[in-house]
Formats: C-alpha cells, sequence, structure tokens
C-alpha cells in the first residue's frame, strides 16, 4: 500500500501532531516500512499454530478458595470502643 502525504496528514490530526514538511517526508516512508513488514506477517503460515494471549505461559498464582467459617461476632466486636449486639458503633459523619 501507498502511503501519501495526505493520509500522514489525517493520522497526525487524528494524534493531533503538527509535523513539519521534512517530518511528513520521514513518516510516510516508515509508515510504508511498517505496512510492508505486516504483509510480510500476513504472509506466513499459521494454520497449525495454537492462538495464544500470551507468549509466555501463565498459571494462577493465587490459592485455592476455601470456605470456613468466620471468627465469632462476640470476639470480634470485643474490642469496639462502642460495641452493639451486631455491629460496631460510629459517629454520624453525613446529615
Amino acid at each position: 500500500m501507498k502511503i501519501t502525504e495526505e493520509m500522514v496528514d489525517y493520522v497526525s490530526i487524528l494524534a493531533r501532531l503538527k509535523l513539519p514538511q521534512e517530518e511528513k517526508t520521514r513518516m510516510t516512508g516508515e509508515l510504508e516500512q511498517i505496512l510492508a513488514y505486516m504483509d510480510v506477517l500476513n504472509g506466513l503460515d499459521t494454520a497449525d499454530i495454537e492462538p495464544m494471549s500470551h507468549i509466555f505461559p501463565l498459571k494462577n498464582v493465587l490459592r485455592p478458595d476455601e470456605v470456613v467459617p468466620s471468627e465469632d461476632r462476640a470476639v470480634l466486636l470485643a474490642n469496639a470502643p462502642v460495641p452493639d449486639e451486631e455491629a460496631f458503633l460510629v459517629p454520624k459523619t453525613v446529615e
């Protein structure tokens, strides 16, 4: 695909860049090289390659969840400054 300066202007507007003329000329060549390399990659046979989300195999490093009984409510409320039968009592902060 041939990259024109109009395409470079359009991309620079999208990126909110102001490119001087020599930058536009250089960018035209660089974008053509990028697209040429993409054509090389598109030509590769990947039919037998399994798709992957990462280049390295990932595994879950978290421990498995285990259901355990929670602490006794009385024990949890023992150090509360103003305990209730079921919860911590705190001063009202929003009216």
